[in-house]
């Protein structure tokens, strides 16, 4: 009798148990679910912003990077866009959502942001003739004016340290961690496609969604945000630079 009494319990255990592990599940997909449609809204709204100011507004200044202004309105677009990012990543592993680790292996992670490096170098050594992308950005000076040294100082600090930190926590921090229960592959294209549409451009959307790509990629095969993060950094210095000094 006893014995009965035991086994009866125990199935009783079981079945909730098994009860309660559905319906954890349960709330945590619409949860993630939830915080995936908040990302493409932000995401959706600063490209439509993006592509409102491109078609109504025009090309910014000509020597736009030797304005404080650019990069005040950078840096406060970027503190905003971190905001609303920690806002839909919050109950979240913050670890987890950003990919804060280091890569399995930084050697090879090196070899795979120089192959990334390259890729983007060759497709705009094809591209940019053909779509001028870097002239519709007009960002470009027209030659180095050593007087605006620290006006391109802050900007370079703004579009090459600050920006690709906020962008790589948006995409390749929460967007793939969001995006990756779909499969790598569909993270990594989702990604590409949006990170182009982003910047609001329409002659560099080719190029843009190759870099996009590019890094997601890295971000997929080393399991880490940081190698994407140098890299983009890295990019986008070496291309401000080369923009006034060439």
């Amino acid at each position: 009798m006893c014995s009965l009494e035991v086994n009866r319990l125990a199935d009783l255990d079981v079945r909730s148990e098994a009860r309660s592990g559905v319906g954890s599940e349960d709330t945590r997909t619409p949860d993630l679910s939830r915080k995936l449609f908040f990302w493409f809204v932000l995401v959706g709204g600063v490209s439509a912003v993006s592509y409102a100011g491109r078609f109504t507004g025009g090309k910014p200044p000509k020597n736009a990077l030797y304005l404080y202004s650019t990069a005040a309105n950078e840096l406060v677009l970027f503190a905003i866009i971190l905001g609303l990012v920690f806002l839909i990543a919050r109950g979240l592993p913050k670890r987890e959502a950003f990919a804060l680790r280091q890569p399995d292996s930084w050697r090879r992670a090196a070899r795979l942001a120089i192959a990334v490096f390259i890729l983007i170098g060759i497709a705009n050594a094809v591209l940019n003739p053909l779509l001028h992308g870097g002239r519709e950005q007009g960002l470009t000076p027209s030659g180095w004016e050593s007087g605006h040294a620290a006006a391109f100082a802050l900007n370079l600090f703004a579009l090459s340290i600050v920006g690709p930190i906020a962008e790589e926590l948006t995409f390749r921090g929460l967007g793939f961690y969001l995006l990756q229960r779909f499969g790598q592959t569909a993270a990594i294209v989702v990604l590409g496609i949006t990170f182009g549409l982003w910047h609001g451009l329409v002659e560099a959307l080719p190029l843009l969604i190759i870099f996009g790509l590019g890094l997601a990629y890295l971000r997929s095969s080393t399991n880490s945000i940081y190698p994407g993060m140098i890299l983009h950094a890295t990019f986008n210095g070496a291309a401000l630079i080369l923009a006034v000094t060439t």
